[in-house]
């Protein structure tokens, strides 16, 4: 059911370092962001897939990992992600792209979510040392990185209190997200 993989569909910050992804199975996630709506149907978006360890740790320092977490550095050596995708923007085929970078990453995180796997998009990259190590073109821009792995930790969304949006770990690890009450989203005219 799709509430059941949204639910689940959490940004994970550690992994099982043990266990791979092919990059076959994350094409298979790649396709269902191919088959997602596109702006104007430029689809303008391309994908980097990195399973290769070895650039893996170059990509890993250039990330930033949980801005409400301020005593958190990022997963240790054991917990760090088995693969990336690099969500590029192709300015060679459309000079905007619209909402198509939220559309993608979801699918694909539902679909890694639905085959037993999970990720985190992340936003704070530094763009420019990612881009040389991947030696990527000028018309390739990177907007975000999706972090892919097994799921080394528990996530549960909680009611927001106080209206205090931050996310937090407890002493036993597990990572709360606070939601704010459908009640609060939905706006009605008075």
């Amino acid at each position: 059911m799709i509430l059941d993989l949204i639910i689940k569909n959490r940004s994970y910050r550690r992994f099982d370092s043990t266990v791979k992804i092919d990059s076959k199975q994350i094409e298979k996630w790649i396709e269902l962001a191919r088959f997602s709506a596109s702006g104007r149907n430029m689809q303008p978006l391309k994908y980097f897939v990195c399973t290769e360890e070895i650039i893996n740790k170059k990509i890993f320092p250039n990330l930033g990992w949980a801005g409400f977490l301020t005593n958190w550095k990022g997963p240790a050596v054991n917990e760090r992600p088995v693969a990336y995708i690099v969500i590029l923007h192709d300015k060679s085929l459309s000079d905007n792209y619209f909402c198509d970078d939220g559309i993608a990453m979801q699918s694909i995180l539902l679909g890694a979510v639905e085959d037993g796997f999970g990720g985190c998009a992340i936003g704070s990259v530094n763009k420019n040392k990612v881009a040389k190590i991947l030696n990527l073109p000028a018309n390739l821009e990177i907007l975000w990185l999706i972090a892919l792995g097994k799921p080394a930790e528990k996530c549960v969304l909680d009611d927001m209190k106080n209206n205090d949006i931050k996310y937090w770990r407890d002493s036993d690890e597990i990572h709360h997200v606070p939601k704010r009450p459908l009640s609060e989203l939905i706006y009605e005219i008075k």
